[in-house]
């Protein structure tokens, strides 16, 4: 409990070692002394360290996108059953991963579980869950608009075939459901690939954490942070076109 504590707050002091550099910038800015000249070429002797930030935040995004997905199916049929007490508790469990702040579930999932229960996990593991049980609560929250989309005859029709509760949703809802909520499922996934820069906070050594240290170690932080701006921004910026283009050929085919 003491080192994970005393390791949080290392994180902060880092933070604040960070801005320091900018604050005198800035200060020198407002004095009138001349003004700040970029050394972009300091970047070039990081980028692997960078990059291999970057490949634990790629791995960590489809994990947790993969399995948030395939478990907001199933917390999205439980948000619209008939029974009651399973649908209370579904609710209650999507209203408390939308209506709190990220942050604070990493940290709950890294320090409260070894605080409160002595579960000891590590930084990329708790994470891992954190961010699952949170992207699955706003998956499933999409599914279930795309199944209410669907049109009553779909379901009649499926019923008319015979087809039980489970081939229903198999062959015939999910399919159509899916569908239709694929450009909210890419937009969440970016912005869970955006998110996970929050893991540095708890020390998982991906793109932002390894970027802050170079920040820290050059004590240039704004051609450091603006290069992994950069870098989630060419990442991104392609998945937002196609985005874009499944919304524009989905509202065809609804027309």
């Amino acid at each position: 409990m003491v080192t994970r504590t005393s390791r949080l707050t290392l994180h902060n002091l880092r933070y604040l070692l960070l801005l320091l550099p900018a604050a005198g910038l800035a200060g020198c800015s407002s004095s009138g002394s001349p003004t700040y000249v970029w050394h972009f070429n300091v970047v070039s002797s990081y980028l692997p360290l960078l990059f291999e930030g970057l490949r634990l935040t790629l791995i960590l995004t489809l994990v947790v996108v993969s399995v948030g997905m395939f478990l907001g199916i199933f917390i999205a049929a439980g948000r619209m059953t008939k029974f009651w007490p399973v649908r209370y508790l579904v609710t209650g469990y999507i209203e408390l991963m939308r209506g709190t702040p990220t942050l604070v579930q990493l940290v709950w999932a890294y320090y409260g579980l070894s605080i409160l229960l002595g579960i000891e996990l590590s930084g990329l593991i708790a994470v891992g869950i954190a961010l699952t049980l949170n992207v699955a609560a706003f998956f499933a929250e999409a599914f279930r608009s795309g199944i209410q989309s669907i049109p009553k005859e779909q379901f009649e029709s499926a019923d008319v075939l015979g087809l039980g509760y489970l081939n229903r949703m198999r062959y015939v809802i999910v399919p159509q459901a899916f569908r239709n909520v694929l450009p909210v499922l890419i937009s969440l996934s970016i912005s869970l690939f955006k998110d996970t820069s929050l893991v540095s906070t708890v020390g998982v050594a991906d793109l932002m954490y390894n970027g802050r240290i170079v920040a820290t170690s050059t004590y240039r932080p704004l051609e450091i942070l603006t290069t992994v701006a950069v870098i989630y921004f060419l990442i991104a910026f392609p998945f937002t076109l196609v985005m874009r283009r499944l919304e524009i050929r989905l509202s065809h085919h609804l027309t």
